[in-house]
């Protein structure tokens, strides 16, 4: 295992370096599917499955058993009539047999088949029940992989931040020269060029967590070379068709259901089978003969039990009962997701109609940013006040890079919620 895994791991930095050191959201999906420890499941239900279909298939098989008694009893067969001169023997008191029984099933009434049915569809709700838990793997990698993107955009904005109060010191330094700054003015920039570096090691601080966590669910150490793919918005487009897993297992469970009502019939069917006994005892097959003799037997058995009539009407009943349960839990599921798809598609369509402004939010704030530079330069305005201004402007740029990040996540999560 800790080759193979080695082995993966050496595909994937290569991977990387030929995609330009980016990883997209699909190659994290597939590598914490395959990681994810709830994944070795999936061979132990097929397993599973091979030993249960082996089992009930052996049915057909020839049954062996061995059976002894010894037994004394208070009677035993006479004859009502005596032949003079003759001893008419009678069979002991105590009795004793030894018997080996094969039995071979002819017809159980498709009891073997029924049960190989629903083994098979007892293994298709695990087998779907499997899927639902490893498709809300996808919904946690999603989150931390947005949640980076996100810091990326953060810390691209702080950057240029940090280049614009560089650019500002300088000229505040300047303006100290030619008596239209004070030493005050050039403190308020250094200290804002501080909070903005401190900002920045919080950010990167965050992020290295995020990136941990990554790492950890695609069971792979990601270099600091390697960043994250933004996705295309036409990849996040999603057509409103509901594909959930949980849809199918709903199905599997109805069709566990319908098998096992037609495993009620299969009980109430006679079975046919034939027997040979082979038996060592006293007496044997002569009751009249007081010694041990082997023997033996041959035929035909029917066995019709007709105990689970008593049963089955409530035993139906709780089929449908089951059954109800499901189609309403179909319902609430159906109707929750209709709520988070409505929801949603509301935050997409209100996120597009933001990022509409945005670009002439940005240019607007750049016009004011660079008006309050030429007042200062002119002894008109504080250098306060042309602070505020450069710190509207990149919150302008933030604001813009927030929406778009906020937008890919809301379809992204959209195609989540319907499995598109």
């Amino acid at each position: 295992m800790d080759m193979k895994r080695a082995i993966l791991s050496l595909a994937f930095l290569f991977a990387a370096a030929l995609t330009h050191a980016q990883l997209t959201l699909d190659e994290c999906r597939r590598s914490a599917q395959e990681n994810y420890p709830l994944v070795r499941r999936y061979g132990l239900i097929e397993k599973a499955r091979e030993y249960d279909l082996s089992n009930a298939g052996k049915g057909y098989l020839p049954q062996f058993s061995l059976s002894g008694k010894a037994t004394y009893q208070s009677d035993i067969t006479q004859l009502p009539v005596e032949i003079p001169g003759v001893d008419i023997k009678t069979a002991p008191k105590d009795q004793y047999q030894v018997m080996l029984e094969l039995q071979q099933t002819i017809w159980d009434g498709g009891d073997i088949r029924a049960r190989k049915r629903l083994t098979r569809a007892a293994s298709d709700v695990e087998l779907e029940q499997q899927n639902v838990d490893m498709y809300a793997l996808n919904d946690r990698v999603n989150q931390i992989f947005f949640g980076i993107l996100l810091l990326d955009e953060q810390l691209k904005q702080n950057g240029l931040l940090q280049d614009d109060l560089k650019r500002t010191h300088k000229q505040v330094s300047d303006y100290i020269a030619n008596g239209i700054a004070s030493q005050s003015d050039l403190d308020a920039v250094s200290v804002e060029l501080l909070n903005t570096r401190q900002h920045r090691i919080e950010l990167e601080a965050s992020r290295r967590a995020y990136m941990n966590m990554l790492s950890a669910f695609i069971g792979k150490e990601i270099p600091g070379s390697v960043s994250l793919q933004k996705p295309a918005l036409e990849e996040m487009e999603s057509a409103g068709v509901n594909n959930r897993p949980e849809l199918r297992l709903f199905d599997a469970r109805n069709e566990q259901l319908r098998v096992q009502e037609a495993t009620l019939n299969a009980r109430l069917m006679p079975r046919f089978g034939l027997f040979v006994q082979g038996a060592y005892g006293n007496p044997g097959l002569n009751m009249l003969k007081d010694e041990f003799n082997a023997y033996y037997m041959a035929g035909v058995r029917m066995v019709w039990n007709f105990g689970s009539l008593y049963t089955l009407k409530n035993d139906r009943r709780r089929i449908d009962n089951s059954r109800r349960e499901i189609e309403t839990g179909r319902e609430v599921f159906l109707f929750n997701t209709r709520l988070q798809e409505t929801g949603q598609h509301a935050g997409i369509v209100s996120m597009r109609r933001q990022m509409e402004d945005d670009d002439e939010i940005i240019r607007l704030r750049g016009n004011i940013r660079r008006a309050a530079e030429a007042k200062v330069e002119n002894g008109t305005l504080t250098v306060t006040d042309m602070l505020r201004e450069i710190t509207n402007e990149n919150l302008a740029r933030q604001t813009k890079a927030l929406h778009e990040v906020q937008l890919l996540m809301n379809l992204c999560q959209l195609k989540y919620t319907l499995n598109n």
